[in-house]
């Protein structure tokens, strides 16, 4: 039986995506869990993954397209489905469609690669005269600037594949887009940029800072790492807090949708991770479940996957509240912008030694400031105080998460 290829939704807000790019052209067999479509969500743009092997078929999403959420963008059929023709929606045969055609590279691609030079029998070409090529083969060509004419193809009947192109070897770049001055900014980028804008300038802003004492997280990092199989760190430890502290203040785990406050059941933790073209957000869902030693191996294989481009949909699905933690890079305090529909995300600035008073004494303690972002529709002054307080007291004295 045929079996749908949905279009996901990734946020709680989210309407429609848009595709990217195909990764495989329609007639072409694919395998269940390989990366079939780029998508862009609200979160991020990601590869969204065969649902069965099979025959892609009844593309009917083209790049570029901005879709609905839950539409039905391709079929993937059997062997004998294909063979046989399944009916399109207007009761027409589905064809076997062909390789799409490459387009002639940009003027201002980049300096080509050295070219495989074609040779041998004629090359297919499409009814334009235009070389046959796979969606991403004709992708890495067009950023390297290599004509595809001069490839030769190792696809069914002749067509160039990914493999094919010499830019292929290297590491793949994500989906760029032209900007004013002829310069080109990653897909990742400019929706960061669009989501970052939109939460500033629609979602009334208060911040809350508060400074604590990181000795006792410390030697609880300490204890914690001993016997552990994966590298417990600090961030683990504070998605742990903080999410006891939104067990204990429901109303930091909300939404403002639609006019009103939704709460949500789950405890969804977001992790904002910087990567080479942009800031993408991976969730660790149901964090108040989950122990330390728990937490360690999502959030590496979730960081891991982040910056090799390789995260999937359900990986940026369903966050509630986000930590953003700049304490490695140095930083000591800032005010992170919030990841919208969430209610508040908590910045966390680096652990240093400083002067404090102690019993009445000057005395140098290892300290961190946090800061809290609120969205004032949902969480007023007095209740992100209290969250903020709780975060902190978990901080100085984590016996009850030990």
């Amino acid at each position: 039986m045929a079996t749908n290829v949905i279009l996901p939704a990734l946020g709680m807000a989210q309407d429609t995506g848009k595709i990217i790019e195909w990764l495989k052209a329609e007639g072409q067999h694919v395998t269940a869990g390989e990366p079939l479509v780029v998508i862009e969500t609200d979160k991020a743009a990601v590869d969204l993954d065969a649902p069965a092997t099979g025959i892609l078929a009844q593309v009917s999403a083209k790049a570029g397209d901005e879709v609905p959420v839950a539409r039905v963008i391709a079929l993937i059929l059997s062997a004998e489905e294909a063979e046989a023709g399944v009916s399109q929606p207007n009761g027409a045969p589905a064809p076997a469609a062909p390789a799409v055609e490459a387009s002639a590279p940009s003027p201002s691609a980049r300096p080509a690669a050295t070219p495989t030079v074609a040779s041998g029998p004629p090359q297919p070409h499409g009814a334009n005269g235009r070389r046959l090529a796979s969606p991403k083969a004709r992708r890495i060509a067009a950023e390297h600037g290599v004509d595809l004419a001069t490839l030769r193809g190792t696809g069914p009947g002749g067509v160039v594949l990914a493999a094919d192109v010499p830019a292929a070897a290297n590491p793949a770049i994500a989906p760029t887009v032209a900007v004013s001055g002829g310069s080109e900014m990653s897909a990742i980028w400019r929706l960061m940029a669009e989501r970052t804008t939109q939460s500033w300038t629609t979602i009334p802003h208060f911040f809350l800072v508060r400074e604590v004492a990181a000795e006792a997280l410390i030697a609880w990092r300490a204890r914690t790492t001993q016997g552990a199989s994966e590298r417990v760190t600090y961030t683990d430890l504070l998605v742990k807090i903080v999410a006891e502290a939104l067990r204990q203040h429901p109303r930091l785990n909300a939404s403002w949708q639609d006019g009103a406050i939704v709460h949500h059941d789950e405890i969804n933790i977001g992790l904002a991770v910087a990567v080479a073209d942009g800031l993408v957000v991976p969730v660790i869902h149901q964090a108040d479940d989950l122990t330390p030693s728990g937490i360690a191996p999502r959030r590496a294989d979730l960081v891991g996957r982040a910056q090799a481009g390789k995260l999937r949909p359900p990986d940026l699905a369903g966050g509630t509240f986000t930590i953003s933690n700049l304490g490695m890079y140095g930083i000591d305090a800032f005010n992170a912008i919030i990841n919208a529909p969430q209610a508040a995300i908590l910045a966390v600035g680096r652990m240093a030694d400083r002067v404090v008073p102690v019993n009445g004494q000057p005395a140098v303690r290892p300290m961190m400031t946090l800061s809290l972002s609120c969205d004032h529709r949902v969480v007023d002054g007095a209740r992100g105080a209290e969250f903020l307080s709780t975060v902190a007291t978990l901080i100085e004295d984590p016996p009850v998460l030990y």
